[in-house]
């Protein structure tokens, strides 16, 4: 069968039904919104939500359009090449049929997984708001795909990208929802940029998707250390640095199948597990869980699996100080005792 034979057979299988598609759920924003407490206009179909991403978001009363300028910053772990190719796609976040439709099936694992580890942490009792005593940073945040089912589960999320209209089409999309609008805060910033200014302030940092774009992992894995309060959480769901990786991430998934754009990935960029863990508990951690992730394209879903050679689901903690000085204590204690063995 022929590329383009098999991706229409999988848009006949897999495809997800238009109704769940974001833009048709703010379809009834004009009756929800009034111009005072929402300045979009109303969003009837999908083409109206990608013409209003596209163009900047449309004004009330004769104000202006608001766009954006920057493309992306100058931080050392933003990669340029990255943020133009991901700059043709911010408008399309909540097509759940087009470019970004793997992450929508993804929350399906990675909301629980990150849901279920902090309310083992928090015990909140609250089972309407599990979250609510979180604060939680989405770093790559996009259109907000991740960062809305968090803020519904009672967290307070900081949404963060470096493209301003992937920050834009996250704006517009929560804003004519009252809950999300007072849970959810989202800023045009690279992670190093808001670090500097928010020394241990989350409980929770979530880098979904993120890890293989980024220019130096080290220098963002010491920046989420930062911005962590003791004992926090860090997620990270990435793909894995194998053959198996490259031939069904790369040649199947871009090249075959089109479940994503040609050169969303490069495999160069990919980290194994292994070497995810080492770095980690380099830079101040502690894994705690790894977990496989499987997706099946002809469900058109995710499911955990134990083979992590594709992609997989990590969650580390950020050691206390107090665990931190006592394994430095014990580590010069050692060192002691084999100097003293030596000289005998």
């Amino acid at each position: 069968m022929s590329a383009g034979g098999m991706s229409s057979l999988m848009s006949r299988i897999g495809a997800r039904p238009l109704w769940r598609a974001a833009a048709l759920h703010m379809a009834t924003a004009q009756s929800r919104c009034s111009p005072v407490g929402c300045l979009t206009p109303a969003i009837q179909t999908v083409s109206d939500f990608n013409r209003l991403t596209h163009n900047g978001i449309a004004a009330v009363g004769g104000r202006r359009k608001c766009q954006f300028r920057r493309t992306y910053s100058s931080s050392q772990t933003v990669d340029p090449l990255e943020m133009k190719k991901f700059q043709a796609w911010s408008a399309k976040w909540w097509d759940e049929e087009g470019v970004y439709s793997l992450l929508h099936t993804m929350n399906d694992l990675r909301v629980p997984f990150i849901r279920d580890i902090l309310m083992s942490k928090h015990h909140n009792r609250d089972t309407g708001c599990p979250l609510s005593d979180v604060t939680i940073l989405d770093v790559g945040c996009g259109g907000g795909l991740l960062s809305e089912p968090i803020g519904r589960l009672g967290a307070a999320v900081t949404g963060i990208d470096p493209l301003e209209d992937n920050i834009r089409t996250a704006e517009l999309h929560k804003s004519c929802d009252p809950v999300l609008d007072s849970r959810i805060q989202y800023k045009p910033c690279s992670l190093e940029e808001l670090s500097e200014h928010s020394m241990e302030m989350f409980n929770a940092v979530v880098a979904s998707e993120v890890v293989e774009h980024v220019n130096d992992l080290e220098s963002f894995i010491q920046s989420c250390f930062h911005i962590l309060k003791p004992g926090g959480s860090l997620f990270i769901t990435t793909i894995s640095k194998t053959k198996l990786s490259y031939i069904f991430g790369i040649v199947v998934a871009e090249k075959i199948m089109s479940l994503v754009p040609e050169g969303t990935h490069d495999w160069d960029k990919f980290i194994s597990p292994e070497e995810l863990e080492r770095l980690l508990e380099s830079n101040g951690f502690v894994v705690d869980t790894l977990r496989g992730m499987l997706y099946n394209p002809f469900m058109g879903s995710w499911s955990w699996c134990d083979d992590t050679s594709i992609n997989y689901a990590m969650h580390a903690v950020k050691v206390i100080a107090q665990e931190q000085s006592s394994d430095i204590e014990f580590d010069k204690e050692q060192e002691q005792h084999k100097a003293a063995e030596a000289s005998v």
